[in-house]
This record gives structure tokens, C-alpha cells and sequence, in this order.
């Protein structure tokens, strides 16, 4: 069982505090990535196996997954290196998982669900932050309320993001945000709906709609045709994106995207491992139906790139162990809404 879960992009700030978690919950992956120098020093750090491939050669990809069960990728932006991955997969037959938010790969693993199905094996983007918590809470929302036609999630967090995320949403400036209205994904502007959130611990926030994946991924776990997430955002912050619509071109121009990754290359990697340990993540879910009908839930957890250790971890050992039902699969469809109460210190309260 150790030898065959492959950790691909495993020297980046959240690989390797996956990496290094691992073992404390029983598990020995093959880490992987495209620089031989940089896996192999965290090979030899932690004591692992390592292999080195990148994903522009599928036959390198192919080799790369030899003898290996399920694959947890880790190396983003996801927009560009999950479909090689999930093709490698599918020829293979590896059970993938990544920890994505990005809601155009979600719904490319939905598009290949059925051939994951004919395959044997799982598709299951998103098994961090992003979207653990925010679909098991909408998950639980839908129990409560079976009929439910609307849903609006909403998160808070601390500390800064990783490179890794930071490059992401370098490579979507300008694009504006998501929702989904009648089951249909729709393009609407970043910081389309604003509202007060009052969190758990009394903390009420200002939020603004983001394209989380949620958007995608609650669909698939609710059937919940009409979704909205929010994340906290300053207001005066928010009066600034509102007219981003004015300059989007600009945003999306390959000089601006460029001028933004080399700024966040020469920053941080990541939170401080004091302010991963000291921070905590609130969730906010609401449900209603077309009688008015709500229902209300809060949810508190470990700061998100910890939780994301965790609970992607959490999901590898699962489908170790033989629990990965086939095809395209979010995490609280194939393992309830409880499965993020069984990460420490992770409550939930109905309201």
C-alpha cells in the first residue's frame, strides 16, 4: 500500500507539507516532480522514494506512474497540468485526486467521468480547502433540506496564499467571476453580489462573490441548481474590483499576468508554519427552497493549507484502502458530509 500512492509536485509549499504529514498519518508516497534537484533534496530530507517526470511527455507520464494505485497532484496551476495528468490516469488505470479550486477542472473531470467509470477508477479534483469544507457543508445543507433550490456558501481565512495559488490567480486576471444560475455555469463580473456574513465566533465579514469551485462541485454533490460563493474581502477592496470590469482587457494581457507572477516569485512561499498554526478557516452555508424554507449551518477549521494537508491525505488513504467509487466523484458525494468533522478540531454548528 505505501509504495503505490505517488505525490506529484511534491516540493512546492503545499506538496510538501503534505509530504511531511504523511507519514504521521501512516502513509509512504513516492514523491514526484519535474525538478530532479528540488525532489530529490526533499526525497532524501524526509527519507522517501522519489521519481522525476514532467507532463509534456506522456510516455514519461506512463513510466512515472508505474506500479502506482492513485496519484495526489499537486503541482498547479491545475489549468495547465491536470488534463495530462487525468489522461495519464485513464490509460493506467490510477485513481487521480488534486487539490484544485479552479471550477473549468472540475468541470473538464465531469466531462471525463464516464470514461473514469468504463476505467476503474476515481476522479476526484479538490481534495484540500478547496472544496473539502465548503461541499461537505453544502452537502449537509441539502440533508437538511432535500427540496432546496438555492445555495450561497461563504469562507474567511487568514494569512496569505501560497506561490502556487497566488500564480494561479495570476493566470485568471481579468477574467471575472462565476455562479451558477438554473444548473448552467454563468460568467458574471468578479464581486458580482456582496453581503454581511456573520461567521462562527461572531465574526461578521464582508464578502463578495468569487468563482470557488463550489460552484461547479456543489452541483454535482447537491443537485442544487442555483450556487453562489463569497469569500471576506475589505470594502474598500471591493470598490476597487467593481471596476475591474473597465480594465479586464489589460488584466488579461500576457504582459500584466507576466508583471504579476515575477512579483509573486519574489515573495513568500507561503504562510509561517506560527501563522498556519495559530490561524483557523470560517465556513457559512445557507439553503432555501422555492416556499422560503431555509436552512443555516457554520463550520470551523484548521487554517486552509493545514486542513488541505490533511484532508487530502485523509481522502488518499481512503481510496488506498479501497474505498474510491468509480468515475468522477467530488468528496462529500463519495464520502458524506461528515467526512470533514473527522479533520481535528473541525466543528459544526446548525442555526
Amino acid at each position: 500500500m505505501a509504495k503505490s500512492f505517488l505525490l506529484y509536485g511534491a516540493y512546492g509549499y503545499t506538496g510538501r507539507l503534505i509530504a511531511e504529514l504523511s507519514r504521521e498519518m501512516g502513509l509512504e508516497p513516492i514523491l514526484a516532480g519535474r525538478s530532479e534537484e528540488k525532489t530529490r533534496q526533499l526525497a532524501e530530507e524526509l527519507e522517501m522514494d522519489f521519481r522525476i517526470f514532467g507532463l509534456d511527455n506522456p510516455d514519461l507520464v506512463d513510466e512515472g506512474l508505474r506500479g502506482v494505485s492513485v496519484v495526489l497532484h499537486a503541482a498547479g496551476p491545475f489549468m495547465f497540468t491536470a488534463r495530462p495528468m487525468m489522461e495519464a490516469c485513464l490509460r493506467n488505470g490510477v485513481h487521480y485526486l488534486d487539490i484544485t479550486g479552479e471550477i473549468a477542472v472540475f468541470e473538464m473531470a465531469a466531462a471525463l467521468g464516464p470514461r473514469a467509470r468504463e476505467a476503474g477508477i476515481m476522479l476526484m479534483p479538490g481534495t484540500g480547502f478547496d472544496v473539502v469544507p465548503t461541499d461537505c457543508t453544502a452537502l449537509h445543507l441539502k440533508e437538511q433540506l432535500p427540496d432546496a433550490t438555492h445555495l450561497q456558501l461563504a469562507f474567511s481565512s487568514s494569512g496569505r496564499p501560497s506561490k502556487g495559488t497566488a500564480t494561479t490567480m495570476a493566470e485568471n486576471l481579468g477574467e471575472g467571476g462565476a455562479i451558477r444560475e438554473n444548473g448552467k455555469v454563468k460568467r458574471v463580473p468578479l464581486g458580482h453580489k456582496a453581503m454581511e456574513v456573520l461567521f462562527a465566533e461572531g465574526r461578521s465579514r464582508f464578502c463578495m462573490t468569487i468563482p470557488w469551485g463550489d460552484v461547479s462541485t456543489s452541483y454535482y454533490s447537491t443537485g442544487i441548481p442555483n450556487i453562489e460563493v463569497y469569500t471576506s474581502v475589505h470594502p474598500r477592496t471591493y470598490r476597487y474590483i467593481k471596476l475591474q470590469r473597465y480594465y479586464n482587457w489589460l488584466l488579461r494581457t500576457s504582459l500584466m499576468r507576466s508583471m504579476a507572477k515575477k512579483r509573486i516569485s519574489q515573495g513568500p512561499a507561503g504562510p509561517t508554519e506560527e501563522q498556519r498554526k495559530k490561524g483557523k478557516s470560517y465556513i457559512w452555508g445557507k439553503v432555501w427552497n422555492e416556499n422560503g424554507d431555509s436552512r443555516a449551518a457554520r463550520l470551523v477549521t484548521p487554517e486552509g493549507y493545514t486542513l488541505t494537508a490533511y484532508t487530502s491525505l485523509n481522502i488518499a488513504r481512503k481510496v488506498l484502502e479501497g474505498n474510491a467509487p468509480a468515475g468522477f466523484q467530488t468528496p462529500a458525494k463519495a464520502y458524506g458530509s461528515g467526512l470533514i468533522l473527522e479533520a481535528p478540531e473541525a466543528i459544526r454548528v446548525d442555526l
